[in-house]
């Protein structure tokens, strides 16, 4: 049944694509986020006007050389995360913890949709004061609206360092577009959130 299809059953270690971004270009700013799964959130930040790019991987635990393997036995601390390259003239970071906000449910504690442990978690780190604020104030606003019944269960937590995950887990719903998962749960998710988010998408 799909109902049981989850992030974490569907990996491949045969496949090696080029990671990511190593680092940002000069007019860039790096976000990180942990929203679920990776491969989710990468579609979602890449779908925005004003980013280049979305690596997925590590962040927010104590290990300092975290795989796949060991981040989903939740002994590492670590969720699944992805630092989102942008150009702050183009996109704000309020923005993005909007679109963050928007593109999973905040109030679910350590899962997402069938993904469960702690490194389904949902984390907003930031890298400075004015971050930290506005991510304070997005909760805020969540919570204010009732929106949802309970209250924002999301990490405030300040940005340390990031692990670039395996290259076969980079771009994966572009390089899986048959997958099972990628079919039933990431892609109708993605949808669900164009719908609903304003954007500014690309075109």
């Amino acid at each position: 049944s799909v109902f049981f299809i989850s992030c974490a059953q569907t990996q491949t270690n045969k496949l090696k694509i080029p990671t990511g971004s190593a680092k940002a270009m000069p007019n860039e700013a790096v976000a990180t986020f942990a929203e679920g799964c990776f491969w989710h959130a990468e579609i979602v930040f890449q779908s925005l006007e004003g980013v280049r790019d979305a690596v997925s991987g590590y962040a927010g635990g104590k290990d300092k050389d975290p795989s796949y393997e060991t981040v989903a036995s939740g002994t590492t601390g670590h969720a699944e995360s992805v630092n989102v390259y942008y150009d702050p003239a183009k996109i704000s970071y309020e923005t993005l913890v909007n679109a963050f906000f928007a593109s999973m449910d905040p109030t679910s504690l350590n899962r997402q949709g069938n993904d469960e442990g702690t490194e389904y978690r949902s984390i907003a780190f930031y890298r400075n004061e004015k971050e930290k604020q506005i991510i304070d104030a997005a909760i805020k606003h969540i919570n204010d609206s009732k929106k949802y019944k309970s209250k924002v269960v999301t990490e405030v937590m300040p940005f340390t360092k990031f692990y670039p995950a395996e290259d076969y887990h980079q771009e994966y719903i572009i390089n899986h577009p048959n997958n099972p998962y990628v079919q039933h749960v990431s892609i109708p998710d993605f949808i669900e959130f164009k719908e609903h988010f304003k954007g500014p998408f690309k075109h």
